[in-house]
């Protein structure tokens, strides 16, 4: 009988691990997104946004938005200028206002680039520059960019197992325009600071100030038409404010002078001191919509970014700025051959141990 208790004992232990619940997580986590390579895309510029669940509907399970910020929070910034993801990607051309308030629940402010209308509370961005997909990239219509505007241009480095071929050309082309290279939720928020910022001024000094931000600590442009020379400009410590050159293409706190006088960008919640070689009997200022005075911007928008390092693995070396909405994909099926498998090698594993028992009991006895 001893034998039979043995072989009980042996298939039970073989057994546990068929029957109890799979232990692995349904979703796959990306790891380049806090090392090496999503550190490296913060310091270049780049945004981080969210795009989903892989195969979820946000519209049909709205737990997703949620979800995905979690998600994306936990594994890296935003952006340089802040924490949070504000934008999400929407892959139809409406949504429902349920949907609307629960990305704005979530913290989201920018939705696209497909929406055809902006809901209620939401802003929408636009797919207006075609794609990066070689075969597809419109030159043209890159070219004909409005003054001040924001092109945004798709990019997806694979769709399933086919991976896209990049327009090299194209690439090369826009990484040699003269715009300002810039992300979703930057473009936005840099106009809102601008507008917010105020002039006071007295005698021969002029103090720019920007309120504080609820939001990311984007910086703010605004021109400063004068009729005088600057003398020199103090940041908010009384150090001397930071001089950029008329090509720097990527935001950054400085100034510079302009045909009509001098162009500011300062972050929100401070103030900056302007000299000027005497007081001036004209002086008025205007926010600045696109950083130093560029004709308009440009970002790449990664659409479906399951994996960042295959994403951007073509740009490693390019000064192009994305907006990456991330999306957390399936964890990869093990397939039913595998669980077949399994279960023939328990059945015949099992009996080989009984039959041995019970033949050593035999002999035994």
């Amino acid at each position: 009988m001893s034998g039979r208790y043995v072989s009980i004992a042996i298939v039970s232990m073989m057994a546990i691990p068929l029957l109890a619940s799979p232990v692995v997580g349904e979703w796959e986590t990306d790891t380049w997104l806090s090392n090496v390579i999503g550190p490296e895309r913060l310091a270049n510029g780049d945004e981080f946004g969210c795009h989903g669940y892989e195969g979820v509907s946000i519209t049909e399970q709205n737990w997703v938005i949620e979800s995905c910020k979690n998600y994306l929070v936990g594994q890296t910034n935003a952006s340089r200028w802040g924490e949070e993801p504000i934008s999400f990607g929407i892959n139809s051309e409406s949504i429902d206002q349920e949907t609307a308030q629960t990305l704005i629940n979530s913290g989201f402010q920018i939705v696209g680039d497909l929406l055809s209308d902006a809901p209620e509370g939401l802003i929408v961005v636009q797919r207006n520059g075609a794609s990066l997909e070689k075969g597809v990239a419109d030159k043209k219509l890159l070219e004909s960019a409005i003054e001040d505007s924001l092109v945004s241009i798709h990019w997806r480095a694979r769709i399933d197992d086919l991976r896209v071929r990049e327009d090299k050309d194209v690439i090369s082309w826009l990484e040699d325009q003269e715009v300002w290279l810039t992300t979703w939720a930057e473009w936005n928020l840099h106009k809102t600071s601008g507008e917010a910022t105020s002039l006071s001024i007295e005698g021969n000094v002029i103090t720019s100030t920007s309120p504080p931000s609820e939001e990311w600590e984007v910086p703010g442009s605004i021109s400063i038409q004068l009729d005088t020379k600057v003398i020199s400009v103090f940041g908010p410590d009384g150090e001397d404010f930071p001089v950029f050159d008329p090509g720097m293409k990527k935001l950054e706190l400085g100034w510079r002078e302009s045909e009509e006088g001098i162009l500011l960008t300062q972050l929100p919640g401070t103030s900056v001191t302007v000299i000027l070689d005497s007081p001036s009997e004209s002086i008025t200022f205007e926010p600045v919509v696109t950083f130093n005075d560029h004709h308009h911007s440009i970002t790449i928008v990664g659409h479906h970014t399951s994996n960042l390092f295959r994403w951007s693995s073509d740009f490693q070396d390019s000064e192009l700025v994305f907006t990456w909405l991330v999306e957390r994909s399936e964890s990869e099926s093990i397939g039913w051959m595998i669980p077949v498998i399994a279960v023939t090698v328990f059945i015949a594993a099992s009996a080989s141990i009984t039959y041995l028992l019970r033949k050593d009991e035999f002999t035994g006895s």
